[in-house]
C-alpha cells in the first residue's frame, strides 16, 4: 500500500501578523510568543515527527505546484481573488473574519490548494493508494467570497473541481471531523447532488450560526448534506458512534468515486479550540473506519486533508497516528498522554446519554 503525503515548507511560513490567541494585539491584549492558534507548529512539528521515527521513509513524499487562477475561480470570484492579491502584494492584511495573511499570502494559500489537488489526482489516477495533504492555510471555513477562520482558499472545493474538470471522477464524499463546523465547505456545495457533505463537529463552538442538523442542503442539493453536532465531552466513544450510526452509513448509500476527509485534531483532549476529549487511538480508529469502507465503495481512494488542529505537543501524535493507519506501517510513536486522557473520557451516564442524542438524528434522517 502507497501512501502519498504531500507537504511544502513554504506553507510553514504563512503567517497572520501581531495576535494574541483570536485577538489583534493593542489595548489591554499583550503579545504573545506563538501569535495566532493556527500557527505552523502543530503541522512541521508532525512532518518532523515522522521523520524522526522514520514513518516518513514509508510514504512518498511530494510536493505540488499551486493552483493556477483558473482553479481557484471554479469556487472564489474574480472580484475576490483580485483584492486577495492586492492586500497581499501590498504586505498583507484581513480580508474577512479572522483571516489575516502576511506578504504572499495569496501565493501561499494558492500552494495549500495545490497541494490538496495534486494529491486528489494521484489518488484518483492510481498513483497511491491514498494520500495526505499537510495544507496550510486550511480551507473548509472559506466560502466562495468570505473566508474565515483562519482559511483563505477553500482547499477541497477547488481539489474537487480540478479534478472534475480533468474527467478523473464525478461523484465526492467530503467528510469533516474538524471539531468545527465544516461551513465553507457546505456553502461550496449546499445545492448540489454530486457531492455529499458531512461535518462530526462541536454543536456551536465555530461558527456559532451555522452547523444544524435541520440544514439538509436546498434545490438539487436537499439531502445531500448532513451535519452531526455533538456535545461538548463527546470523547472517544461517542465519536466512533456517531461514525458507525451516521456518518458511515450515509456515504455508503452515496456511493462516491473518492471519499475526503477534512481531517481536523482539534478535537483532541488537549486543544485550546474545542472541548471533545478525542485521543490520537480515537483518529486512527475513525481513520480504519474510513479505509474500510473506502475498500468497500471505492476502490479504497481515500484522500485526508489537514484542517484545524491547534495543540503543538498533540497535533503530532494524532497526525503520525493516522499514517501509521493509512500506510499499514508497523512504525509506532507512542501516545505521550495514553495513560492520561483515557481517565478523562466520559462515564457510562454520559454515553448513554450520546447514544440517546444519535439516536434520534438516526431516527430523523
Amino acid at each position: 500500500m502507497t501512501t502519498g503525503f504531500f507537504w511544502d515548507e513554504r506553507c510553514f511560513w504563512h503567517g497572520g501578523g501581531n495576535y494574541a490567541g483570536m485577538l489583534p494585539v493593542g489595548g489591554l491584549v499583550q503579545p504573545l510568543d506563538g501569535g495566532l492558534p493556527e500557527n505552523p507548529e502543530t503541522k512541521r512539528r508532525l512532518k518532523n515527527l515522522i521523520e524522526v521515527t522514520g514513518l516518513a521513509r514509508a510514504l512518498d513524499m511530494r510536493g505540488a505546484e499551486a493552483a493556477t487562477r483558473d482553479d481557484l475561480l471554479r469556487i472564489h470570484p474574480a472580484s475576490y481573488l483580485d483584492e486577495f492579491k492586492r492586500l497581499s502584494d501590498a504586505g498583507g492584511g484581513e480580508l474577512g473574519r479572522r483571516t489575516p495573511f502576511g506578504p504572499g499570502g495569496y501565493e501561499l494559500a494558492a500552494l495549500s490548494a495545490g497541494l490538496t489537488k495534486a494529491a486528489l489526482a494521484a489518488v484518483l489516477q492510481g498513483n497511491v493508494h491514498n494520500a495526505y495533504s499537510l495544507s496550510r492555510p486550511p480551507g473548509h471555513h472559506c466560502l466562495p467570497d468570505y473566508p474565515n477562520g483562519f482559511c483563505l482558499l477553500n482547499n477541497i472545493g477547488i481539489a474537487i473541481e480540478a479534478a472534475r474538470a480533468a474527467g478523473l471522477a464525478q461523484r465526492f464524499a467530503v467528510l469533516d471531523w474538524d471539531v468545527h463546523h465544516g461551513n465553507g465547505t457546505e456553502a461550496v456545495f449546499y445545492d448540489r447532488s454530486d457531492v455529499l457533505t458531512i461535518s462530526l463537529h462541536q454543536d456551536r463552538n465555530y461558527p456559532m450560526d451555522t452547523g444544524a442538523f435541520a440544514d439538509r442542503g436546498v434545490g438539487d442539493g436537499t439531502g445531500f448534506n448532513l451535519n452531526i453536532p455533538l456535545p461538548p465531552g463527546t470523547g472517544h466513544t461517542g465519536y466512533l458512534t456517531a461514525m458507525e450510526r451516521l456518518a458511515l452509513p450515509a456515504i455508503r448509500s452515496f456511493r462516491p468515486d473518492v471519499l475526503i476527509i477534512a481531517c481536523g485534531f482539534d478535537a483532541a483532549a488537549n486543544d485550546p479550540l474545542g472541548r471533545m476529549l478525542a485521543t490520537a487511538e480515537t483518529f486512527g480508529a475513525m481513520t480504519r473506519q474510513v479505509m474500510d469502507l473506502a475498500a468497500e465503495i471505492c476502490d479504497g481512494k481515500l484522500l485526508m486533508v489537514h484542517e484545524g488542529g491547534y495543540s503543538e505537543t498533540y497535533v503530532p501524535f494524532c497526525g503520525h497516528r493516522v499514517l501509521e493507519v493509512m500506510s499499514g506501517s508497523a512504525i509506532t510513536a507512542p501516545d505521550p498522554f495514553a495513560e492520561v486522557f483515557p481517565l478523562r473520557q466520559p462515564d457510562a451516564r454520559f454515553d448513554a446519554y450520546l447514544d440517546g442524542v444519535i439516536g434520534d438524528m438516526v431516527t430523523a434522517l
